[in-house]
C-alpha cells in the first residue's frame, strides 16, 4: 500500500496529477505544515466556534427538557424517537458526505475546475434528495413495527407516544441530510463556521416549542413531548434555510441531476459504499443500545441519552473540529510526501489530547459536579445526577480514543481509501456490544433507587471499541504515511497536568459550602480549567499554539 501511495505521489517540484482528462500543474497547498498560516488552523478554530454555541444551545435545550422531563416515561420516548430516524443522517450525512464527497470535491477546486465540481456537487444532492426522500417517507409508514420490535417490553401508551414522535421525526431528518449536503460545499470552499453554526436555529426552535408550549399553553407532558416533535422539524428546515444563501455563492456549473454519468461522480460513490455501510453497523450499534437499555428499568434510555449528550461535546469540539478543517487540506496535499502527511496528522492529534484528556479526567473525577450544574432542576433530581455520572465516567475513558479516531478517518479518507476505517469499524462495534451485554446486567444491580447502573455497561463497552478502533486506525495508517502520533511526552505532559488540576477541582468540591449546583460548577470546575492550563504550560506545553489553533 506504501509503495502505491508513493508511486501515485510526484517527488519533484512540480508535483504533477493525473487525472482523466490528462496531468496539471497543482500548487502547493496554502500554508506550512504545523504554522498558524496554513488553513486548517483557522479552519478549526472556525469549526470549534460553530460547534461551542451550537452545543451551548444544545444544553440549554437539554436542561429545559430535563426541567420538564427528567426521567420519565416521556424522556424515554423521546430519546428512543430521536434516535430512530437518524439512522437517515447517519447513513447519508455529514460524516459519509464528508469522507466521500470532499477529496475529490476539493481536488477539483485546487485545480481550478470549478465546472466538474458544481456538477459533482448537484448530483450528489439530486441522489440525496431522493434516497433521503425515500427513506423518510418508509420511516413513517414502518413506524409502528419498529417501535413494536425494539421496544417490545414498553407500555402500549409509551409505545404509542413513540411512534408519534418518530413519525414527525422522520422528514426532520430528511432535511437534516440536506444540511449536511451543505456543509460538506461550504467546508471544501473552507467557509467552516456557517455550517456549524447553523443547528443553534434547531436548538432554538426546540426550546421555543418547550417553553412556549408549557408556559403560554398550559401542556401536558404527553402534548408538550409532541410539541418538541414539531418544534424538532421546524428547527430542521430552519437549519437548512440558513445554509442556503451561503451554498448558491458557489454554484457555478450547480446542476441537480440524478446521472450517474458526471465526472467523478462514480468515484464517490465507490467511496461511499464502504462508508454508508460502516454507518450502517454503527447505527445498528445504536438501535442495538436503545434495545438493551430498554430492557433495564424506566428511565435507562433518558440517562444514556443525558450521558451521550456531554460525551459527544469534547469530541465535537476538539475530534470532529479538526476533522473537519483537516480533511479538505489533506486532501489537497494528497501528493504530498509520506512525511509531509504524517507531520500534519501528528500536529491534529496532539491538538486533540490538549483539550480531551482534561476533559475525560474531569467526566471521571467531577462528573458528578459537571451534570448537577446543567441538568439538576425540576423532575432532574440528585438520583438521576449520580447515575448520570456513573454512565459519564464509563464513556470517559474512551472519550480520548474516540475523539483522535475522528483525526486518523479523516486523513484515510484523504488518501482515498475509506474501506480500511469502515472494517475496522466493524469491529469497533461488534466489540462494544459483546462487552456491554456482558456488562449491563451484573451492573443493573448497582445503583440508586430506582434507577441502575446497566447503561454504564453499555458505556463501557462503547469505551472498549473506542480504544480498539484507535489501535488499528493508527497501525493501519503507519503502513501508508509513516510513523506518526501525538507523541509520548507531550501525552504525558497533558495526563500530569489534567491529573493536578481535577485533584484541585475534588478539594475545592470538598471544601466549598453547600450552594446551588450552577454555582457549585461555576465555582469548582473554572480553577480546575485554570489549573490545568497554568500546569501544562510549566511542564512545555505551548498553549498558544494550542489556543490559536
Amino acid at each position: 500500500m506504501k509503495e502505491g501511495l508513493s508511486r501515485e505521489r510526484s517527488v519533484d517540484s512540480t508535483r504533477r496529477v493525473t487525472s482523466s482528462t490528462g496531468s496539471c500543474r497543482v500548487p502547493t497547498p496554502p500554508g506550512v505544515v504545523g504554522h498558524e498560516s496554513s488553513p486548517g488552523v483557522s479552519a478549526a478554530t472556525s469549526v470549534g466556534a460553530g460547534i461551542f454555541l451550537s452545543r451551548l444551545v444544545g444544553f440549554v435545550r437539554d436542561r429545559v427538557f430535563a426541567h420538564y422531563f427528567g426521567s420519565s416515561d416521556f424522556a424515554d420516548a423521546w430519546r428512543a424517537a430521536l434516535r430512530l430516524p437518524n439512522v437517515i443522517q447517519n447513513l447519508l450525512g455529514e460524516g459519509t458526505l464528508s469522507a466521500s464527497l470532499i477529496p475529490i470535491y476539493a481536488e477539483y477546486l485546487e485545480k481550478g475546475e470549478e465546472e466538474k465540481a458544481g456538477h459533482l456537487a448537484g448530483a450528489a444532492l439530486g441522489i440525496l434528495t431522493v434516497v433521503g426522500g425515500g427513506l423518510a417517507l418508509l420511516g413513517i409508514l414502518v413506524a409502528p413495527l419498529l417501535v413494536e420490535v425494539l421496544f417490545f417490553r414498553w407500555s402500549p401508551d409509551k409505545q404509542a407516544i413513540t411512534i408519534t414522535l418518530v413519525r414527525i421525526l422522520f422528514p426532520m431528518t430528511g432535511m437534516l441530510v440536506i444540511s449536511a449536503w451543505a456543509l460538506t460545499i461550504l467546508n471544501s470552499h473552507r467557509r467552516f463556521f456557517i455550517s456549524y453554526v447553523a443547528p443553534v436555529l434547531w436548538n432554538v426552535s426546540m426550546i421555543a416549542a418547550m417553553v412556549g408550549g408549557f408556559v403560554y399553553l398550559d401542556l401536558g407532558e404527553r402534548d408538550l413531548v409532541v410539541a418538541l416533535g414539531w418544534g424538532a422539524l421546524v428547527g430542521g428546515a430552519l437549519q437548512l434555510m440558513f445554509q442556503v444563501p451561503f451554498v448558491l455563492k458557489y454554484r457555478t456549473g450547480l446542476r441537480i441531476s440524478v446521472g450517474r454519468h458526471v465526472e467523478g461522480l462514480k468515484e464517490a460513490i465507490q467511496n461511499f459504499i464502504p462508508v454508508v455501510t460502516a454507518r450502517g453497523v454503527i447505527n445498528l450499534s445504536g438501535w442495538l443500545d436503545l434495545f438493551l437499555a430498554a430492557l433495564l428499568v424506566d428511565g435507562a434510555v433518558a440517562v444514556l441519552g443525558y450521558a451521550q449528550t456531554f460525551y459527544m461535546l469534547p469530541i465535537s469540539l476538539f475530534g470532529i473540529s479538526v476533522a473537519a478543517s483537516e480533511l479538505p487540506e489533506l486532501s489537497r496535499m494528497r501528493v504530498e510526501e509520506e512525511q509531509v502527511l504524517a507531520s500534519r496528522v501528528s500536529t491534529a492529534l496532539r491538538r486533540v489530547s490538549f483539550f480531551v484528556i482534561p476533559s475525560a479526567a474531569v467526566y471521571l473525577v467531577l462528573g458528578d459536579v459537571v451534570v448537577a450544574a446543567v441538568f439538576q432542576t425540576g423532575a432532574f433530581g440528585s438520583v438521576e445526577t449520580l447515575v448520570t455520572w456513573g454512565v459519564l465516567g464509563a464513556y470517559a475513558i474512551g472519550l480520548p480514543a474516540s475523539a483522535s479516531s475522528r483525526v486518523l478517518s479523516s486523513a484515510f479518507y484523504a488518501l482515498r481509501d475509506t474501506k480500511t476505517p469502515a472494517k475496522i469499524a466493524y469491529i469497533r462495534i461488534v466489540v462494544s456490544i459483546v462487552i456491554g451485554l456482558l456488562l449491563m446486567i451484573p451492573l443493573d444491580d448497582l445503583g440508586f433507587v430506582q434507577l441502575r447502573l446497566g447503561a454504564a455497561g453499555l458505556a463501557l463497552g462503547a469505551s472498549a471499541g473506542a480504544w480498539l478502533e484507535y489501535v488499528l486506525l493508527r497501525r493501519s495508517l503507519r503502513v501508508m504515511i509513516g510513523a506518526h502520533g501525538p507523541g509520548s511526552s507531550a501525552v504525558l505532559r497533558v495526563m500530569l497536568a489534567a491529573t493536578l488540576a481535577v485533584g484541585s477541582g475534588v478539594l475545592l468540591q470538598l471544601t466549598l459550602p453547600a450552594a446551588h449546583p450552577i454555582v457549585l460548577g461555576v465555582a469548582t470546575l473554572i480553577p480546575t480549567g485554570l489549573v490545568y492550563v497554568a500546569t501544562a504550560a510549566f511542564l512545555g506545553e505551548k498553549i498558544s499554539d494550542r489556543v490559536r489553533r
